[in-house]
């Protein structure tokens, strides 16, 4: 039996650790399955002799029996609430950090003559909680309640695979009480809620809601699958183990004793500016964190002077809960409008009443597509909550059903009801057999998005599998073409300066420019046309460039327009000018290709180094290159094929544009090996060893694919079909005049190192700014990434480089800095 007992304190700390490396660390030492084995031998143990499980065995993470009820804990320290401080932001996004300074004058005059340190932590959106462990052992976990008591959710914590069930370390106390944060990481709520819709059961509004949720199930099995995560953020009461002096100290200590922090999350500070720049960070980087946050909270460093700040009514002196500003609010739907994109795409847009949210006034929010916007059940007249978080489109996340305007309707007998009103009449009871009297239904019918183009007339189309609708009027569409300029003429693309948005809309309107090349033929007699034949002038504080044109015509005594210089106009035409030789990345990300985005842009640029390479690569080709599927490689093969597509390039041409022809820098004959290019061949699904057998069956080359009549009988039947010959021609011909790598007057060895690698770029540069140094790789032939993983190759490394760092150390990835990057580069 000592044999047994010892053999499961073994597997239980055994496994205990591997599950330590896991979720806190994030770097296992052995494979899942290796986990999995030794779980399994330990579960059969305890079957076998329940006397012997241990107190913190992982088996106990799976859940166990329902529990009727939760008890009630009394906290020994209350869990006290924070104070609250904001600090809003103006329509240029510039802070009022005014009842900060106040907190910290506050401080300081609670301090006397001593000097306070800061520690900034994230404000974590989910649930507190507090941990209490004796010798080493989690006894019991309770929510915060009312901050004097609580529930008792040890069974339920106990499924949370990051929380220790038996502390780490060599300075285990006697006793201590933790305090931490249960929330939902953003990926695990996204998939709870796509499981949630796949089992046709509500899908949950945030990620707060969805951990207090399964915090507080009665059954803890139901807990163990919803992939719950907790944040350590303070000691309420220890006894034995180490003792600190400052709160940084502590969170140091609880890191050693097996908890998670948000590591490169908080910091400390010697003043309170240095605390406002770092909340100002976190605020921009808040969107892509892994986990939601509302706030920072600020605490007084040292424990001392927090003892002497003490309290006030229920909150301390030391610390405040610095919030952002608000990202969702509540407004109300006036009407649903659709929006036609550059590409046709054809978007329900919700027209709101104005409402402050994420530090803009938001007006209008996206609904996305027909079919999620009957999901949300979104309708004129509704009340809804709009979120805005960084940069992000406006949206609206749900609506608030109670506030829905309603009408009365009289005497309907319930089997002439359509199955619509049906549905809004008796979505949660059975159908009534007798006839309704009177009922309360939705004053504004379902969104249905309208049969024609409200700008062109032409009809509005879905694909089959597709989610968005589009216009079917293409460049006949108004709409598409005004969108279609302005995204050609834009920053990242042709970067036309002095011409704005308006300028264009009112070019579209006037029948002036219809395709790209006609705004090289522009002259100063049509901008002079346009400006004077526009109903409305742009006023001068106009975003997009169009100041100066308010001053371009001025009206006389008798009210009659006086020609004024034609300075913005001559700008104008300066700027196209100046656009004309553009890097080949640029004009075919500006040409509007449907899938094509900055990053696609670029790898063709890289792999074909001339606009005309790129105009003949067949759709197999395209398929082959990094990050290009067959569905992106298709969308580009179709859109060089039209010769509407192909005039109109031309023409751009014709008018001066000349694209700058580039070195090849990704590694071509590896992409476009016979085998890869084979299995990517349209209505051909074959996979790669197999295309290899066929190519080596056909002698190794094009022709054979072509002529050989002995090669299997699925590869002639393709072959058969007269397009897919052509095809094969095609192919044959762009292979045999494919760009070579650095062609374009590189050498033989030209960025070697770099090409087809991924890299991730962290902290600050010493003269890098992090664009320039993406550019820079970029050119070479590697790819930038913003997260590290098991595929990147390398991380640069910069002053203040944060979690990226750390994951890179435990993946074993290679991390250089600016001159290795630099040396690597190096042609």
């Amino acid at each position: 039996m000592n044999q047994i007992l010892q053999k499961i304190q073994n597997f239980t700390a055994l496994l205990n650790r591997y599950a330590y490396e896991y979720y806190t660390l994030d770097a296992p030492s052995v494979p899942d399955a290796e986990y999995d084995r030794l779980f399994r031998e330990l579960e059969a143990l305890e079957r076998e002799y329940p006397e012997h499980r241990q107190p913190d065995s992982p088996t106990q993470r799976v859940g166990g029996a329902a529990l009727a009820g939760f008890e009630t804990v009394r906290h020994e320290v209350p869990m006290l609430s924070l104070n609250n401080a904001f600090s809003p932001q103006d329509e240029n996004g510039v802070f009022d950090h005014a009842e900060m300074y106040a907190f910290d004058e506050r401080v300081r005059g609670g301090l006397g003559a001593e000097t306070p340190e800061y520690v900034i932590e994230p404000k974590f959106d989910g649930l507190a909680v507090s941990l209490l462990y004796r010798d080493g052992i989690l006894v019991r976990a309770a929510t915060r309640g009312d901050g004097t008591s609580g529930e008792d959710v040890t069974q339920n914590v106990k499924t949370i695979a990051n929380i220790p069930l038996r502390l780490h370390g060599n300075h285990l106390p006697e006793l201590i009480e933790v305090r931490g944060e249960v929330l939902m990481l953003k990926a695990d709520f996204a998939a709870l809620n796509q499981r949630q819709l796949e089992s046709r059961q509500k899908p949950f509004a945030n990620p707060r809601n969805a951990a207090a949720g399964s915090l507080r199930q009665l059954d803890s099995k139901i807990t163990a699958q919803r992939k719950l995560h907790f944040f350590a953020y303070g000691i309420a009461q220890q006894q034995g183990g180490l003792t600190a002096a400052e709160h940084i100290q502590e969170l140091a200590y609880l890191d050693g004793l097996g908890f998670s922090l948000p590591k490169g999350h908080y910091a400390c500070f010697s003043n309170i500016a240095a605390v406002l720049a770092f909340y100002e960070q976190m605020q921009a980087e808040r969107p892509d964190l892994p986990y939601e946050i509302d706030g920072m909270v600020v605490k007084v460093n040292s424990l001392a002077q927090q003892e002497t700040l003490g309290f006030v009514s229920r909150a301390p002196r030391w610390a405040i809960a610095h919030k952002f500003p608000a990202e969702e609010a509540l407004t109300i739907v006036e009407a649903i409008d659709v929006q036609v994109g550059r590409t046709g795409a054809v978007t329900p847009v919700a027209r709101l009443q104005p409402v402050f949210v994420g530090g803009v006034t938001v007006t209008n929010a996206t609904l996305h597509n027909e079919g999620e916007t009957q999901r949300k059940d979104v309708r004129v007249g509704d009340t809804v909550v709009v979120r805005r978080a960084g940069d992000v489109i406006p949206e609206v996340v749900r609506v608030v059903w109670e506030r829905r305007p309603m009408k009365t309707i009289d005497t309907v007998p319930a089997a002439t009801l359509s199955d619509g009103l049906q549905n809004d009449l008796f979505a949660d009871a059975a159908m009534p057999s007798e006839p309704v009297q009177t009922a309360q239904v939705p004053l504004y019918p379902q969104y249905r998005l309208p049969d024609a183009c409200p700008i062109c007339g032409s009809s509005i189309e879905r694909e089959e599998g597709e989610a968005v609708a589009r216009c079917s009027g293409g460049m006949l569409c108004q709409a598409q073409r005004a969108q279609g300029l302005i995204h050609f003429a834009s920053r990242k693309m042709m970067d036309i300066d002095g011409l704005g948005q308006k300028h264009i809309e009112q070019l579209v309107a006037q029948d002036l420019v219809r395709h790209f090349a006609d705004l090289y033929r522009l002259d100063i007699p049509t901008l002079q046309k346009m400006k004077e034949n526009a109903d409305a002038m742009p006023s001068a504080n106009e975003p997009d460039g169009t100041a100066g044109l308010s001053d371009s015509l001025k009206k006389t005594s008798d009210g009659t327009a006086k020609k004024q210089p034609t300075k913005w106009a001559e700008n104008i035409l300066a700027g196209l000018e100046a656009s004309k030789q553009p890097d080949l990345a640029r004009f075919l990300f500006a040409l509007g290709i449907r899938h094509v985005g900055e990053r696609t842009a670029k790898v063709l640029a890289q792999a074909f180094g001339s606009l005309e390479n790129v105009r003949r690569a067949p759709e197999p080709v395209l398929a082959c290159l990094p990050d290009i599927g067959t569905v992106v490689a298709r969308s580009i093969a179709q859109f060089f094929a039209q010769n509407e597509q192909q005039a109109m390039i031309d023409e751009l041409l014709a008018v001066g544009v000349r694209p700058k022809e580039q070195a090849v820098t990704l590694p071509l004959a590896q992409y476009l090996a016979p085998e890869r290019w084979i299995a990517r061949l349209p209505g051909f699904k074959t996979s790669e060893n197999k295309a290899a057998a066929l190519w080596d069956l056909a002698g190794k080359s094009i022709e054979g694919l072509i002529c050989d009549k002995a090669l299997p009988a699925e590869w002639q039947q393709w072959r058969d079909i007269e397009t897919n010959t052509v095809l094969l021609h095609t192919m044959c011909r762009f292979l045999a005049g494919m760009p070579s790598e650095n062609t374009g007057g590189g050498s033989d060895g030209l960025h070697a190192a770099a090409a087809g690698k991924t890299f991730v770029l962290t902290g600050t540069l010493p003269t890098l700014k992090r664009d320039e140094a993406q550019a820079m790789i970029e050119a070479a032939g590697g790819k930038v990434s913003g997260s590290v993983s098991k595929k990147t190759d390398f991380v640069v490394a910069g002053e203040a480089a944060g979690s990226k760092l750390e994951k890179a150390n435990a993946l074993g990835i290679a991390v250089l800095d600016e001159a290795a990057l630099l040396d690597l580069l190096k042609p």
